[in-house]
Formats: structure tokens, sequence, C-alpha cells
């Protein structure tokens, strides 16, 4: 058995079976983060004469616990009449947690220390992973004298001091991310999704601490990667300190759900962090509009999982009585917000489809940057056009749309012809179906254009699987956009090898360097004849 005693002596909590069986849920925990513990201490029987084993250690570890007592029992046994069990305790374990350089705090030439393994951490760092102390074999008497109001007043100190020393950026999330392999995708491309989820969370203002991966056959429906990782996720982010989950892939309602109550802490997919770095980048208001009309049907079908505020009546005046619950309340809402939202974003759609149709009737011809995100485009829209789009090393970095005008050699007499170039909206692979919808608008500048260039950045590992990934979303548009330039960019990052490979793999594409300003004059005469070609076949 298991009683679970809080700082004033009150037992809040019984559970027969052993302390990993009957620990308390992370959701129902103070959360006082990695610098504190509960405030709440077991003690567990136990009817063998052994210290605590790591499971019941790990269950300490992931409440937090004050300390675990474990009471050994022996002599049980059922007397002849059936009075019931007799027994005694033979000795009794202490354990506790410690600081990573602090293993001294229960005075003992003996004192048992258990094996700490090593964790990878993010950006060449190492971390240990829990430790604690566990005293040598006491008797009732020697226990009662442990002073464990010192002991945990100590403790805390040392961690307290620990948390500090790490530096932390208080206005940044501490980020856990947690990958997930299965049969479909190869090694190499479970790790660019890996490199490129983490660069998706330093974009959105989160501090990547360490990642867990794992591999199996299928997703656990419940858990994603099953209750033995989660457990290991649970004391990790315990140990880290984090306070946040990220998951590669989405995850389902019933799984942030299940996730969250198991492990303690917010848990997101892929999709949500891409909404929030979108909704930071939005500008202008048809961009706002459209990442709010995204993140509205995101969230509508989460609600359920939000846990059991989402399920009570509302309160006060004219609340009360067998009305609607909270749920269905927020669920009304979202959804009259996103119908209007949706009458917006079409009013736009429409405004910009007039738009095209004067640029058309002034018969001045249409360029559409378009390619993987971070591939380079609104730097080579200042490049060519002189413009004064924001730039920077960053995923989705720019989202409105700009349009520019450019002077382009035309015909054998190298007049000048202006045309028209806009930056769109960067892919990215497995682009949210929520975010293909509310961007139709910006993305519709992609099919009405008469050209496209198509950026790739060379230097990147996976400018190939980025290539593909691009021309998927490129099939899926409702109507077919025009004859595409493949452009490889930021040639001057990238090594020889990669260069022939390219040359040999595309032989009519174009070798530029747009922040260099390498191969742009070559790249308006190929742009030249693109657009001829292209206006000849409308």
């Amino acid at each position: 058995m298991c009683a679970y005693v809080n700082r004033r002596g009150q037992v809040i909590r019984i559970g027969v079976g052993t302390p990993r069986q009957t620990q308390i849920p992370p959701m129902e925990l103070p959360r006082y983060g990695a610098e504190r513990l509960s405030g709440i201490r077991c003690i567990a029987t136990h009817l063998k004469p052994e210290p605590p084993n790591e499971a019941a250690l790990t269950a300490m570890a992931l409440q937090r616990l004050d300390a675990l007592v474990v009471l050994n029992i022996t002599g049980t046994g059922f007397t002849r009449r059936g009075g019931g069990a007799t027994g005694y305790v033979k000795e009794a374990y202490l354990a506790h947690l410690a600081p990573q350089d602090s293993r001294t705090l229960i005075p003992s030439p003996a004192a048992v220390k258990v094996e700490e393994s090593q964790l990878g951490f993010a950006h060449n760092q190492q971390i240990q992973s829990p430790s604690w102390n566990i005293s040598p074999p006491l008797s009732l008497d020697d226990l009662a004298d442990q002073d464990l109001v010192d002991l945990v007043e100590n403790l805390e100190a040392e961690f307290q001091r620990e948390f500090i020393a790490q530096e932390v950026d208080s206005d940044n999330d501490r980020v856990l991310i947690v990958g997930l392999m299965t049969s479909e995708i190869t090694p190499l491309q479970f790790q660019d999704t890996l490199m490129e989820l983490a660069r998706l969370v330093d974009t959105a203002g989160g501090d990547v601490l360490q990642t867990i991966q794992q591999k199996r056959s299928r997703v656990h429906p419940q858990t994603v990667v099953g209750e033995g990782k989660v457990q290991e996720i649970a004391l990790t982010a315990q140990t880290l300190g984090v306070n946040l989950v990220v998951f590669n892939r989405d995850l389902s309602p019933s799984q942030v759900r299940n996730l969250e109550m198991q492990i303690g802490i917010r848990v997101v997919d892929r999709t949500e962090v891409i909404l929030d770095i979108f909704a930071q980048r939005a500008q202008s208001r048809a961009g706002k509009l459209q990442v709010e009309l995204a993140q509205l049907e995101y969230m509508q079908p989460r609600l359920a999982g939000r846990g059991r505020t989402m399920s009570r009546l509302g309160g006060g005046i004219g609340t009360r009585g067998p009305g609607e619950t909270k749920l269905e309340t927020e669920r009304r809402a979202i959804g009259q917000r996103i119908s209007r939202l949706q009458k917006e974003v079409n009013q736009l759609q429409a405004h910009r489809s007039r738009l095209r149709q004067r640029r058309q009737h002034r018969e001045v011809p249409s360029v559409a940057l378009v390619g993987y995100t971070n591939a380079g485009k609104s730097t080579l829209l200042n490049a060519l056009t002189n413009a004064e789009v924001y730039t920077a090393d960053q995923l989705f970095a720019t989202l409105d749309p700009t349009t520019r005008r450019l002077a382009i050699p035309y015909g054998e007499t190298n007049e000048h012809q202006e045309i028209l170039i806009t930056d769109t909206v960067g892919f990215i692979h497995e682009l949210p179906a929520s975010l293909m919808d509310a961007f139709r608008a910006t993305l519709e500048e992609v099919t009405e254009a008469d050209a496209l260039l198509h950026l790739v950045d060379l230097s990147h590992p996976a400018w190939l699987r980025h290539i593909r990934s691009v021309r998927e979303i490129l099939a899926q548009m409702p109507i077919t956009p025009g004859p595409a330039l493949v452009v490889f960019n930021k040639i001057d990052q990238a090594n020889s090898e990669t260069l022939a490979l390219a040359r040999e793999e595309f032989p009519l594409a174009v070798f530029i360097s747009a922040s260099q300003r390498l191969g742009l004059e070559t790249l308006r005469q190929r742009l030249a004849k693109l657009i001829e070609y292209a206006v000849d076949s409308r």
C-alpha cells in the first residue's frame, strides 16, 4: 500500500499497489516547475527486504515527491483462527531527488547511489537524467530522527540555484521535441523533419532543449508513442523543466488530451507551431484574417479536449439552468466567427481578382515567386526590384504577398519590358490543409500568374525533397499554374558535388546567389524567354 502525505501531515491519498501503480496523475499535482518539489511524500510498504526499485524511484521523480519512504514488512501471515495478518517493519529506506551536483544530503557512508543515464541535449549540450539518493537500511527510530523539513528546504534551495544557473529566458518556451518514425519515411527524411521542426520552434520563439525519438511500426492510437515512451517524455520534461512538448506529426484531440493528462504540461503538434508562426508574421489585414480563420478551423474540433472547464454550465445572470454547456456555447461562437471571417476572405479574394483582371487588361505579364520556405524569395525580390521586403534567416519570415514591377530585356533589340513579379508565402512539407484553405487568396497569385519562378535553396541538405514538396502542392491547385523556371539559390553556400548534381538533374535551371547578386543578369534573360513563351501559349 502507498499513503501520500502533504507537508501538514495530512493523508491526501491512499492506493493499493506499488508507487508506480498508485502515482498521482500529473494534472492533479501542483505545478511548481523544475526548481520546486511537489510538497508530497509517499510512504509505501514492501514485502521484500530490498531498497526501492527503479520503477518506484522513477515514479518519485515524475511526481517530484519530497521523499519516498519504503517500509519492508516481514513475518506476514494469517493466524489459524483467521484473525488477520501479522508482521512487523524489519527495515526502512528513505529516498529523495538530488540536484546534479549535490548527492550527500543524507549523511551516510553507505548511501546507495543509483547510476544515471546520459541524455542527448540539443545544441551539443549534455544533461543528466534525474538523480536520487537512497539511504542505507534504517530502523523506525532512525527514520523518525530524520529531519524531513530541513531536508526539503535544503533540496529546494539547491534546485533553485541549479535552475537559475541554466540561464533560462523566461520569455521563451522551454521545448521538448518528440519525433516518431514509422515505415512510411526513410531515416534521412525523418532526421530532416526533426531539424525542420526544431527551426519552426525556434522561429516561433521557443528554445529546443532536447529531442526524443522513437521508431514504431504504426502510430499508437491513444498516445502516439505508447505508454512506456510517454513515461520517458514525462520524466525528461520534469528533469529539464520544459513547459511545452511538440510532436512532429498531427495529433488528434483525444491524443492531445491523453498526453497532457500523463505528462502534465501542454502538448502541441507541428500544425499548431506553424499556425503560431503565421499569427506572429501576418502584417496586413488580409493576412491576419486568414491566420485567424485557420486557427479557428483548427481549434473547433479540439474544444472537447480542453478539459472539464469546457463542459460546465455558464455562470451569472441569464446563464443558469438547463441551458447550453460552455462547450456548446464556445463551439457555436467559433462557428459564427468562422462564417464571418469566411465572408471577409471571400471579399478579399474578389478584390484581388479584380486587381488581377485590371492588370491583365493592361497586358502586363506577371510572374510568381514560389518555393520552399526560407529559399530566399524575398531576398531575390529585393535584389531584382530594389524593394524593401523584410528578410531573415527564418522559416516563414514573410507571409503577405508583395508585387513589384521589374524591367527585363525583350526581343532581339533588348528593349525593356515591364512585368509584375509577386513574392508569395513559402511552402513547406505537408502544409496543413487549414492553411491551404485559408491562404487560397494568396495562393491564387500563383495560379493566375503567367509564369512561375521556382526558387530552391541549394545549400539545404534536403533540396531535392523540397522540390518534390513544392511540386506536390502546386499539383493540388484548382487551376494549373503557368510554366515554371527552376532557379537554384545560395550557390555560394553549396559545395561542388551538390552543384554538379543539380546541373546534371536540372540542365535548364538557373544558378544564382540573391544575397551576393550573382547570376541575376542571366536570370533576367531567361525570365524574358519564359515570359515570351508563356504569353505566346495563352
